[in-house]
C-alpha cells in the first residue's frame, strides 16, 4: 500500500510539473507566482522549486527592479530583516533535510518498485510509464518538432490546466489564470473530443502510456495522408487535363476520319472521272477513225472530180495528202496529251479541246463535200489552209448543208484566212453560208464565260494548295511564291479564303530579314494597289493588327514598316484613327528596332492626316520618342519626327512652349544637393541619369527646331528680305524703335535664352556636359542669326544674367524689353555667386567663344582679371568661379578643335 501511494504521490508531482512547465513556457507568470504561493502554503516545496528558482533568476528578474517594485513594510528595521533572514536560512536549512530524505524515500520506492517488476508481471503499465517519464526529454524533443501550438490545441490545454487547479484546490491560482488568459474565455469549453471529466490527468495518462516509436509513427501517418491528399487532388487536375486532352484528340480524330472519308470520295471521283475520260476517249478514237474513212472517200471523190475537169494532179494529191497528215497530227496529238497529262484534272480540258477540234474536221470534211458536191446558194468565203507545215483548220462550219457547184472550188498558190503567207503553198477556197458566220459570232460569249469558268477554277485550286505548299519551300525562296498569293488573294470570290491567304502573306517568313521584309511589303502594297482601299481596310490592316503583339520583333517591325506604307491605300478617317492606334502601341514597344520604325512611319503618316483632330496625340508621341531610352530612336525623332510634325502641325510656338517647360521641368523636379536654405547648393540640383539624359535630347530638339526659329524670324521681319539669312544692324535699330511688333524674333531673347539661363543656374559644377549642350545650341544661334545679334542682343542678355550689369548696352532694345531683360540682374550676394557659377561659363564659351567675336573675348577676359581686380568689382570676390568658367571655356574649344580636326 505504501508503495502504490508513494506512486501516486509521484504522479501527482509529475502532473504538477507539467502544469508549471506550461505556465512558464506559455509565459502565464501571474498564474504561475500564485501557483508557487498556494504551493509553498501547503508545504510542497519540492514541486516549488523550479518555480523558485525561475522567479529568483536575476536575468530574468533583476534584484533592484524587484527591490524597487516591492516596497518595504511600515515600521520595518533591520534587525527584524536580520531576524527574517535567519528563520528564512533555518527554514531552507530544514527544506533541504526534507528534500534529502525525499531523494532517499524516491530511491528506495523505486527499488521496491524494479523488483515488485521482476516479480509480478502485473505492474507492466507502471514500468513503461516510468520508463517514458525517465524518457520525457527525448519526447519532448521528438514532440517540438511537431511546431507552434494551433488554437483550438491551446484552448483544450488551457481548459485542462484550468480545471486541474481546480480540482486541486488552487483557486487564487486558477482566478489568476483565467484573467491573464485574455484571448480566449475558459469558462465554456467547446465540445470535442479533448473536452473529457479530469482532462489534464487524462492526458498526461495517455502521454505516458504512448511510446516514443508510436507518436513518431502517427505523426508520419498524418504527414502521409497530407501528402497523399496533395497528390490526389494533383492526379485529379492531371484527370481533368488529360479527359479535356482525350475529347479534343477525339475531336481531332473525328474531323481527320471525316477528312479521309471526304479525301476517299474525292479519289472514288477522280477514278470515275479517269474512267469517264477514258471511255471518251476510245469514242473520239473511233471517231478519228471514221475521220480517216471520210478522209479517204474525200480524197478518191476529189481526185475523180479532179480527172474529170483535167485538174492538175500535183495540186490534188498535195491536198489530199494534207488532209491524211492533218487528221493522223491531230489522232498523234490526242494520244501524247492522254499519256502525260493522265490523273490530273487538266486532262478534261484537253480531251474536251480535242473533241471539238475532231468535231470540227469532221464537220469541215462534211462542209467541203457537201460544197463539191452540192449545188450554189447563198455564201461566205471560207479559207482552208493545207500547208505541208501546218495544221487542217475552218473558219467557220456549215450545219445547214447547202450544196455549191464544183465551179465553187478554186486551187492556186496563195492562201487565204488569217495565216501568213507560205509561198508555193496550196489551198482551197470554200465557201459556207453567211448564216454559219453569223452563228459562230453569237456563239462567242459562251466561250469567254467557259475561259471565266476556267480561270476561277484554276484560282481556286492554286488558292487550295498555296497553303499546304509554302511549309515544304525552303525559307529563302518563300518569296517566289508571293506572285501566286497576291493572284490568289486579289481573284478568289470568297472572303475567309482570302482572309486566310493574306494570313499566309504576312507569316510567309517567321522571322524576315530586312530584304524579306521589303519583298514582302512590296507585294502587300502591289496588292493593296490592285484591290482598292475597302479591302485593303477589312483585310490587311486586320493582318497588321493581329501581329502587332507577335512574340518576334521581326514581324512587329513588319507591322511598323505596313502602317506608313499602306496607308495611302486606305480612306483618309481611318489613317488618323486604326493605322494612329497601331502606331500609338508600336511605340510602347520593348525592341528598340520596333520603335524606331514605328517613329520612321509615324513621319510618313503625318502628311496623309486628312485634317488635325489628333495634333495633341501625335505631339505628346513626338516628345515621348525624343526621350526615349534608346538613342537610336531619339536620332530617328529629332531627325525625321520633329520636321514632319512641324511641318504637318504648323504650331510651332506650341512645341516651343512645350519643350520649354519639360526642360525646365526636368531638372527642377530633381532633388537639391543640400537642403540647409539659403546656401547656394540648395538652388543647385542632384540630376539622375534619366533627368540628365532628357535635358541632353530636348536641347538637342531644340537645336533640331532652330532652323524653323530663324526662318519664321526672317520671314516675320518687317524689313529683312527673306532671301538674306542674317538680321542685319539696321533691322535691330528699327526694332528698337518700338514702332513694329517682331514676336517671332524676340521669342529668341525674352523667352528662350532666360530660360536656358534658369536651367543653368540648376546644374552644379560638374555637369560640364548639359552645359556644352547649351554652349553649343548658343553658337548655333548665334551662327544663324549674325554677329550683330550676338553682339546688340545676345552678349547684353548674358552680361546682365552673370551680375556684369556695367558691361551691357541696351541700345538696341526697346523700352519695353528693356525692363524685362534688366529683370535678369542677380538681386542677392547668393544669386550673384550662382550668376558667377553657372552663367559666366556660358557668356565666356557660347557668347565671346564665338569664332567672330575672339578679340572681345581676350578684352573681356583681360577687364576680368587684371582690370576689375584692382578696381574692386565683383570678380574681385569670386576668383575661384571666374577660374573654373575659364577652365569650362578652355575645354569647349579643345572640343571644338577637335571636332574640327
Amino acid at each position: 500500500m505504501e508503495a502504490v501511494g508513494g506512486a501516486a504521490e509521484e504522479r501527482w508531482a509529475s502532473l504538477c510539473n507539467c502544469v508549471v512547465n506550461f505556465l512558464l513556457e506559455e509565459k502565464y507568470h501571474l498564474t504561475a507566482l500564485e501557483l508557487l504561493q498556494e504551493l509553498q502554503e501547503d508545504g510542497r516545496h519540492a514541486q516549488a522549486l523550479r518555480l523558485r528558482s525561475f522567479f529568483s533568476d536575476p536575468a530574468f528578474f533583476p534584484p533592484d527592479l524587484v527591490a524597487r517594485a516591492s516596497s518595504s513594510p511600515p515600521g520595518a528595521d533591520p534587525q527584524s530583516l536580520l531576524e527574517e533572514k535567519i528563520a528564512a536560512e533555518e527554514k531552507l536549512a530544514l527544506t533541504e533535510y526534507d528534500l534529502r530524505l525525499a531523494k532517499e524515500d524516491l530511491t528506495c520506492l523505486k527499488l521496491e518498485l524494479q523488483k515488485q517488476q521482476e516479480s509480478s508481471p502485473d505492474n507492466t503499465i507502471d514500468a513503461s510509464a516510468h520508463e517514458g517519464f525517465n524518457q520525457q526529454d527525448q519526447r519532448d524533443v521528438k514532440i517540438s518538432a511537431l511546431g507552434p501550438l494551433k488554437d483550438n490545441e491551446r484552448k483544450d490545454l488551457n481548459c485542462a490546466v484550468k480545471e486541474y487547479l481546480l480540482l486541486a484546490g488552487y483557486r487564487l491560482a486558477a482566478m489568476t489564470f483565467i484573467e491573464e488568459v485574455l484571448d480566449q474565455d475558459l469558462d465554456v469549453w467547446t465540445n470535442s473530443s479533448a473536452c473529457v471529466p479530469d482532462a489534464l490527468r487524462r492526458y498526461y495518462y495517455q502521454y505516458l502510456s504512448s511510446t516514443t516509436e508510436a507518436a513518431e509513427e502517427k505523426i508520419s501517418i498524418l504527414r502521409e495522408n497530407e501528402a497523399l491528399k496533395k497528390d490526389s487532388e494533383r492526379l485529379y487536375a492531371e484527370k481533368d487535363s488529360l479527359m479535356k486532352t482525350c475529347e479534343l484528340a477525339n475531336n481531332q480524330v473525328a474531323a481527320l476520319r471525316k477528312s479521309l472519308d471526304a479525301a476517299h470520295m474525292d479519289i472514288k471521283e477522280k477514278e470515275k472521272m479517269v474512267r469517264d475520260l477514258k471511255q471518251s476517249l476510245d469514242v473520239h478514237r473511233k471517231e478519228l477513225n471514221d475521220c480517216r474513212a471520210e478522209i479517204t472517200a474525200l480524197k478518191m471523190h476529189i481526185e475523180g472530180t479532179q480527172s474529170s475537169k483535167q485538174m492538175p494532179v500535183g495540186d490534188t494529191d498535195g491536198f489530199s495528202t494534207q488532209l491524211n497528215a492533218n487528221s493522223m497530227g491531230e489522232a498523234a496529238a490526242l494520244i501524247n496529251e492522254h499519256e502525260n497529262l493522265k490523273g490530273t484534272e487538266s486532262i478534261t480540258i484537253k480531251l474536251v479541246s480535242a473533241a471539238a477540234l475532231t468535231e470540227d474536221t469532221r464537220k469541215d470534211h462534211k462542209n467541203t463535200e457537201s460544197t463539191i458536191e452540192g449545188s450554189p446558194g447563198s455564201q461566205a468565203p471560207l479559207s482552208c489552209s493545207t500547208a505541208g507545215g501546218g495544221g487542217y483548220g475552218t473558219s467557220g462550219e456549215d450545219d445547214s448543208g447547202t450544196d455549191t457547184s464544183p465551179e465553187g472550188i478554186s486551187v492556186n498558190g496563195t492562201q487565204h484566212g488569217a495565216g501568213n503567207s507560205q509561198g508555193n503553198s496550196g489551198s482551197i477556197s470554200v465557201y459556207v453560208s453567211e448564216d454559219k458566220v453569223n452563228t459562230e459570232i453569237v456563239e462567242s460569249p459562251s466561250i469567254h464565260k467557259s475561259s471565266y469558268k476556267m480561270a476561277l477554277e484554276t484560282i481556286k485550286i492554286v488558292s487550295d494548295a498555296l497553303p499546304k505548299i509554302v511549309p515544304y519551300v525552303l525559307i529563302n525562296h518563300r518569296e517566289e511564291l508571293l506572285p501566286l498569293i497576291i493572284c490568289a488573294i486579289e481573284r478568289h470570290p470568297d472572303s475567309d479564303v482570302r482572309d486566310s491567304l493574306t494570313h499566309t502573306l504576312f507569316n510567309l517568313i517567321k522571322r524576315p530579314d530586312g530584304q524579306q521584309r521589303r519583298i514582302i511589303m512590296d507585294a502587300c502594297v502591289e496588292l493593296a494597289t490592285s484591290v482598292g482601299e475597302m479591302r485593303t481596310e477589312t483585310e490587311l490592316l486586320p493582318q497588321c493588327w493581329e501581329q502587332i503583339n507577335h512574340q518576334y520583333e521581326e514581324r512587329r517591325l513588319l507591322v511598323a514598316q505596313s502602317c506608313g506604307e499602306l496607308a495611302i491605300y486606305v480612306r483618309p478617317e481611318i489613317r488618323d484613327s486604326l493605322i494612329l492606334s497601331i502606331v500609338q502601341q508600336l511605340v510602347e514597344d520593348s525592341a528598340t528596332v520596333v520603335r524606331e520604325a514605328a517613329t520612321h512611319n509615324l513621319a510618313l503618316l503625318l502628311p496623309l492626316f486628312p485634317n488635325m483632330d489628333k495634333y495633341y496625340k501625335v505631339e505628346e508621341l513626338l516628345f515621348q520618342l525624343v526621350r526615349d531610352p534608346s538613342g537610336v530612336v531619339v536620332d530617328v525623332a529629332l531627325r525625321e519626327l520633329v520636321p514632319a510634325v512641324v511641318g504637318w502641325g504648323g504650331k510651332l510656338d506650341q512645341i516651343l512652349r512645350v519643350l520649354l517647360s519639360h526642360i525646365l521641368a526636368s531638372a527642377q523636379r530633381c532633388p537639391s544637393v543640400s537642403g540647409v536654405e539659403g546656401t547656394i547648393d540648395s538652388h543647385l540640383r542632384v540630376l539622375g541619369e534619366q533627368e540628365r539624359w532628357t535635358i541632353e535630347v530636348l536641347l538637342r530638339m531644340l537645336t533640331e527646331l532652330l532652323p524653323f526659329i530663324h526662318q519664321k524670324a526672317i520671314e516675320t521681319c518687317p524689313s529683312i528680305d527673306p532671301s538674306e539669312n542674317y538680321i542685319s544692324e539696321s533691322s535691330l535699330k528699327l526694332y528698337a524703335t518700338g514702332e513694329t511688333e517682331w514676336s517671332a524674333f524676340e521669342w529668341m531673347h525674352t523667352e528662350c535664352l532666360p530660360d536656358l539661363i534658369k536651367l543653368a543656374c540648376l546644374l552644379p559644377a560638374k555637369e560640364d556636359s548639359l552645359r556644352t549642350v547649351i554652349t553649343k545650341y548658343l553658337l548655333a544661334v548665334s551662327g544663324r542669326y549674325g554677329k550683330d545679334y550676338l553682339e546688340h542682343i545676345m552678349l547684353p542678355v548674358f552680361l546682365i544674367a552673370a551680375g556684369d550689369i556695367d558691361s551691357g548696352d541696351f541700345t538696341y532694345f526697346p523700352l519695353s524689353i528693356q525692363s524685362k531683360v534688366r529683370g535678369f540682374r542677380p538681386k542677392t550676394s547668393v544669386a550673384e555667386k550662382i550668376a558667377i557659377i553657372c552663367v559666366l561659363p556660358l557668356l565666356l564659351s557660347g557668347i565671346l567663344g564665338s569664332p567672330s567675336s575672339r578679340q572681345q573675348l581676350e578684352e573681356y577676359l583681360r577687364k576680368l582679371l587684371i582690370q576689375n581686380t584692382k578696381d574692386g568689382s565683383f570678380s574681385m570676390h569670386h576668383t575661384a568661379e571666374i577660374i573654373d568658367a575659364i577652365r569650362f571655356l578652355w575645354f569647349v574649344l579643345c572640343l571644338n578643335m577637335q571636332q574640327i580636326s
